[in-house]
Formats: C-alpha cells, structure tokens, sequence
C-alpha cells in the first residue's frame, strides 16, 4: 500500500479528477489509486473507468462516497486516516468539496487532527474562466442556482451589483430558463459565456450578450457538462456631481478627526473613485 506520507496517523487526500480529457489526470492521482489504503468515490463504476485509463488498479478498498452517504461515510473514512490509512476521495469530475461530496469529510479530519491535503487538478471553473474572454483578475464561483423560478430570480437578483466575473454551474436541460433569468436580472446586454463539454470531443465555448444566449440555448437542445460565466457589473466612470457628493463626504468624515489622506482612502474604496480625485476634490472645497 501506499508509503507516500505514511506514519502513525494517516491523511485524507481529496484529488482533482479529469473534467473530461483522461490525460489531463496527473501523474500523481495514477500512484495514488494504485496505492491508496482506501478509494472513496463518487461513483465507483466511472472510478474503475478512469482507473483503467490511467493504466492502473486500485490495490486499496474502494468505497463508495455520494451525496446520500456522506454524513455515514465521512466518519468512517476518518477513523481509516486516524489509524494511519491514506484515504484518497475523489468524484466525477474537477475537486471534491467544490459543488460536490467532500467538505464534511475535510470538516471531521480537521476537527480529529487528521492531516488532508489535495492533489490539484483539471478545474471547471477555472478552465471556463480562462476561455470566457471576460475579467479574470477577481472573479466569484456562485455553483448551482437554485432550481425554483422564484428563488433563482431572488439569487440573480441578489448578485446584480456584483462587480467580480461570476461563474456558474448548470444542468443542461435548465440553461435556457437560467439565462433567460439572467437577462432578465442582470441585463440582456450583459456579456457571457456558455462553456459546454470542456476539453471534451464536442467542447463547445459560446459568447455574447446573456439576451442573446439566452435566445441561442432556446432555440436547441442542451447535452453535456455546462459552466456558465458571467461579466461583473460595469463601473461607469464617476461625473463631476459624483466627484463633489464624495468630496463632501470626506470633508465630513475630516471634520469628524480623520486626516484628509485617510478619509479619501477609505471613501475611495467604498465609491470606486479614484483616491487622488477625491483627495484633490477635497483639498480645493477647503479653499473655496
């Protein structure tokens, strides 16, 4: 069994899977199904399926690990690290714990002392995040939608001032009422991306506006893995009145003790203005 880490006291080990390509999978998840004590997996027929991919057999005991057994299977899984196992969860696809199966058994082994650790790998929200073209520099993963029309337009709702990327996940036979809600919510010209079956035979990567989209995936049957990102909400540059109401409220903030620098600072980073306007703003309404 596996000799990688291996003392008194075991460890978790949760490990990214491929997203769809077999040969995205690391070196180090194919020793590790191999060797590991025990194989906790979403689905043991798609494990067997990967295991033979990468060419390898898993020596361990393998184990099922879903969403209807977690809370039973968590503990066990555990008290094997405890005893000095290396317990390697996986799922389907991407890494377990994100939008599946695996933040109770991260949350039992942190609170038992039982070291857990990762094996990076293919990302969903990543990958879609690279090929949508939109902002990558603060982005925010927002995972499924809530399924019920009312609760789903509240989510979008709650998320329309959102300036960060958001990227989503969804079923396919719900993509065109999700974007429709989107439009609706967000704006239809707001810009997107509908990322399909990534690094997969059909991967299929649209972009537009979400109103467009939205009359796209209508029009079409959807199949495959989807993963939806979406642009932040636009910062309209500030106008004039915008710079003075901001400059009045530094002043206020200075005439209650601040330094002139501090309170700019902080109004700037609260309104999206830049510091040196606010600063100069202020500086000329005290000579006025």
């Amino acid at each position: 069994m596996s000799t990688e880490g291996r003392s008194q006291v075991g460890r978790v080990i949760l490990a990214a899977t491929p997203i769809g390509d077999p040969q995205d999978a690391p070196a180090r998840l194919a020793r590790l199904v191999a060797d590991a004590d025990v194989v906790a997996a979403e689905d043991t027929r798609r494990l067997r399926r990967l295991a033979s991919a990468l060419g390898v057999q898993p020596r361990g005991r393998v184990v099922s690990y879903h969403e209807h057994n977690e809370r039973e299977r968590a503990a066990e899984l555990v008290a094997a690290a405890a005893d000095g196992a290396t317990v390697l969860v996986l799922t389907d696809a991407g890494m377990p714990s994100v939008s599946d199966p695996g933040l109770r058994v991260v949350r039992e082994a942190v609170d038992a002392g039982v070291p857990v650790t990762a094996v990076p790998g293919p990302s969903a929200v990543l990958t879609a995040l690279a090929l949508s073209g939109l902002a990558t520099d603060r982005f925010c993963f927002e995972g499924f939608l809530p399924r019920k029309e009312g609760e789903r337009r509240r989510a979008l709702e709650a998320l329309a001032a959102e300036r960060r990327t958001m990227i989503f996940f969804d079923p396919p036979h719900r993509l065109p009422a999700t974007l429709a809600a989107m439009a609706g919510a967000l704006g239809a010209d707001r810009l997107a991306a509908v990322c399909r079956e990534l690094t997969k035979t059909y991967e299929e990567v649209r972009r537009g506006p979400l109103g467009d989209l939205a009359r796209w995936a209508a029009e079409r049957e959807m199949l495959g893995e989807i993963t939806v990102v979406v642009a932040g909400r636009p910062v309209a540059p500030p106008g004039p009145e915008d710079v003075d109401r901001l400059a009045a409220e530094v002043a206020r903030r200075v005439a209650a003790g601040e330094r002139l620098k501090d309170a700019a600072a902080a109004v700037a980073a609260a309104s999206g203005v830049a510091k040196n306007a606010l600063y100069e703003a202020a500086l000329a309404a005290r000579v006025r």
